[in-house]
């Protein structure tokens, strides 16, 4: 009981960290909404994960773990279509310039997002699991 609270805390904390910090992911309906999702994140990541691990076994092995993102990809999106107010759309990125290095403006779509935020939740829930 106690690993799915701290579970639910630090879902709740990287979904809102991730609202914040990238601007194609928002939710609207506040709180209720935000803990709707972090909930079902953690059930996704108890029950849907293992199984999408398992599937993806293989591929898994063969590139030496570098495919587990996609598993974690599959789950925000899955994410997505579950709560219908949490979204994950395409963003404008303005553009970045500092004396002699440049990054042109362009549109990351949403797949791409899903992707960004796929791995900044894995970032940061990886953090804090090496904290508590």
């Amino acid at each position: 009981m106690k690993s799915l609270i701290r579970s639910f805390i630090f879902n709740l904390f990287a979904l809102n960290l991730a609202a914040d910090l990238i601007p194609g992911v928002f939710y609207n309906g506040g709180l209720k909404t935000l803990g709707l999702a972090a909930i079902t994140l953690g059930l996704f990541n108890l029950l849907i994960k293992p199984i999408i691990n398992l599937f993806l076994l293989p591929i898994n092995l063969l590139t030496l773990g570098m495919f587990r993102w996609v598993v974690n990809v599959i789950i925000l999106y899955l994410l997505t279509i579950t709560i219908s107010n949490f979204k994950i759309s395409g963003f404008e990125f303005p553009g970045f310039s500092y004396q002699n290095f440049s990054i042109t403006s362009l549109f990351i779509n949403s797949l791409w997002d899903t992707i960004l935020t796929s791995f900044f939740l894995s970032f940061v829930l990886g953090f804090l699991y090496w904290l508590k």
